[in-house]
């Protein structure tokens, strides 16, 4: 055994004791989503506090590789060139000159979005909750010093466009079971040292009644509205773009849904069960963009549009000039928009500060919404 893997062992060994910890002082059960935030974010332990490379295009094995997963802006840095035309308009439409990113990753959107912008951002904020990931952001965008900036938590007011891709999806969920018609809300608790899901019964129901008396396993996104919420109360003026995958409710809560949509990943594979090798992956959700929607908007927000992110990039213009593009280049552009790929699944929520001081949102036309907006589904 390497010496990086004993170290990687030990770290999951201390990672599963802290959640067994949690689990005795919580009389044997916790929410899935206390669970998700001990696995994900524990300091120094948790998926996303630990030294692991999370980003890449290539997996463990494969020369440059050693990632989990790939986003976005590791596939092509048009993907940030794109969304910087609609940063762009939204910064001159709010008379703002900062980017607030959230969940910031590898820092490679943060280097597209500067370079693209130039001297129209005065200052660029990372909100992100990982030291591993802020030393790795520090490295990439040390030709940015004084502009670039950092933070563990928000201000009590902020001003600016909000840029998060895939933060969305990362946020603990509470996972609820329909077992024989009766609703149970599954947690997580220990059986011979090792973590089980357990039910309780519960008040807790999805938004949307869910149709037939089926058994059915699905999330509610309490975290997520609540980070919306919290967006609302500090944004005195700009915008809000959040990028992930996902679904409008009608589609979340459809009774074929019956499994959830509770994912891991690791070494660019998926798979379904949280509770094994427990900080060694990612573990996330889909996105119910009407809960997001709803959130924003009862706390003041206006809702700017919603659509895929491949109407989104192209309404941004993605295209333009790939016809200069290599051969590598447009396969990763393809990526992008290709409904099998990310293109249909993942999609693009925007909101704007309601603030007397600014312009309201329809007289700036935002630019990625400019067609095949789906509001209308929310």
């Amino acid at each position: 055994m390497t010496q990086t893997s004993i170290l990687t062992t030990g770290l999951h060994e201390a990672l599963h004791a802290t959640i067994c910890k949690a689990i005795e002082q919580a009389n044997g059960w916790i929410g899935f989503d206390d669970f998700m935030a001990l696995a994900l974010y524990t300091p120094g332990l948790g998926y996303y506090a630990s030294d692991s490379r999370k980003f890449g295009l290539m997996p463990a094995g494969v020369q440059g590789g050693g990632s989990d997963f790939v986003t976005a802006p590791e596939l092509s840095p048009r993907f940030g060139q794109a969304l910087a035309r609609q940063v762009s308009q939204a910064l001159q439409a709010t008379h703002t000159t900062e980017i607030w990113e959230f969940g910031a990753g590898s820092g490679a959107l943060a280097l597209q979005l500067l370079e693209a912008l130039g001297p129209q951002v005065g200052r660029y904020t990372i909100v992100d909750v990982s030291g591993s990931l802020r030393e790795r952001q520090q490295a990439l965008l040390v030709a940015h010093p004084g502009k670039v900036h950092w933070a563990s938590e928000l201000p009590a007011q902020m001003r600016g466009v909000v840029v998060g891709n895939e933060v969305l999806d990362a946020m603990p969920v509470k996972l609820l079971n329909r077992l024989n018609g009766v609703w149970h809300e599954r947690g997580v608790a220990l059986h011979q040292d090792r973590l089980t899901y357990a039910d309780r019964v519960t008040d807790l129901r999805p938004p949307l009644e869910v149709v037939g008396s089926h058994d059915y396993v699905t999330e509610i996104h309490l975290q997520a509205e609540g980070f919306v919420r919290t967006l609302a109360d500090r944004l005195q003026a700009g915008a809000i773009f959040l990028l992930d995958y996902g679904f409008p409710e009608h589609e979340y809560y459809h009774p074929q849904r019956s499994m959830g949509t509770v994912m891991c990943h690791r070494g660019h594979l998926a798979d379904g069960d949280a509770l094994a090798d427990v900080g060694s992956k990612d573990i996330t959700a889909h996105v119910n963009f009407t809960g997001i929607a709803l959130a924003g908007q009862e706390a003041g927000l206006e809702v700017l549009g919603y659509t895929s992110q491949a109407r989104f990039l192209i309404n941004c213009g993605l295209l333009g000039g790939m016809e200069d593009a290599t051969l590598a280049e447009r396969a990763m552009v393809q990526k992008l928009v290709n409904e099998h790929e990310m293109g249909e699944l993942f999609k693009v929520i925007g909101f704007a500060a309601r603030n007397a001081t600014v312009p309201p949102a329809d007289t700036w036309a935002p630019l990625g919404f400019a067609a095949g907006d789906r509001s209308h589904t929310l």
